[in-house]
């Protein structure tokens, strides 16, 4: 396995140093410093220099690993999701023995499209106009569709259907909340969790 020389560090951690890592090594940390970048200052922070200055990694070497900053926020996107997809499994397994887990389901939607900053990244997606970068999200929405679907299975095609609306529903409540909830409960005088509050109490009504 070939091993990356890295220029100096001018990154988070401060103070001047080389070391090598390997390929794998290098983009598992440039996308940590991007989830890092973006969750401060929003996917306009997610560039390649911005990266490279945070980790200590040459601009060419990140355009080897991602080809270019599009790439490196769908990348992103996908790292994610992936970690979304891994913490709905648990909620999803609880979904018919546990009466809270509907609520936990949505809070895992939730807390990814706000404080992980998904939904600003996916609007970011959008907004661009390079929709075949959201391929990841359209993964992890077909993955949680079958988790769910598995659950409810003897409901068959029609329960298959008011599954797809139940996601439908809390991903476009959370992406919704993500970008101006805050603003809008403020204006309608409503708590912090107000949304996740009715998404969840009104899930069941989807699934049974």
């Amino acid at each position: 396995m070939t091993l990356m020389s890295i220029t100096q560090n001018t990154g988070s951690n401060g103070g001047a140093r080389r070391r090598r890592r390997t390929p794998e090594e290098a983009r598992r940390e440039a996308l940590a410093s991007a989830r890092r970048l973006l969750i401060a200052g929003g996917p306009n922070a997610v560039t390649l220099k911005s990266v490279g200055d945070d980790i200590g990694v040459t601009h060419g070497n990140l355009i080897h690993h991602f080809g270019s900053a599009a790439d490196l926020q769908a990348a992103l996107m996908g790292s994610m999701v992936r970690d979304l997809t891994d913490a709905l499994a648990v909620a999803v397994t609880n979904l018919r023995s546990d009466a809270g887990a509907p609520r936990a389901l949505v809070d895992e939607v939730f807390d990814a499209f706000d404080s992980g900053a998904a939904g600003r990244l996916a609007a970011w997606i959008v907004l661009s106009g390079d929709l075949e970068h959201l391929e990841p999200v359209r993964a992890a929405v077909q993955a949680l569709v079958d988790a769910i679907h598995q659950k409810f299975a003897e409901q068959g095609a029609e329960g298959r259907d008011r599954i797809t609306g139940a996601v439908l529903f809390i991903a476009i409540c959370a992406f919704g909340d993500a970008l101006i909830g805050p603003s809008l409960r403020d204006m309608l005088g409503r708590e912090n969790d107000s949304a996740r509050r009715i998404v969840s109490r009104l899930l069941p009504t989807f699934l049974f």
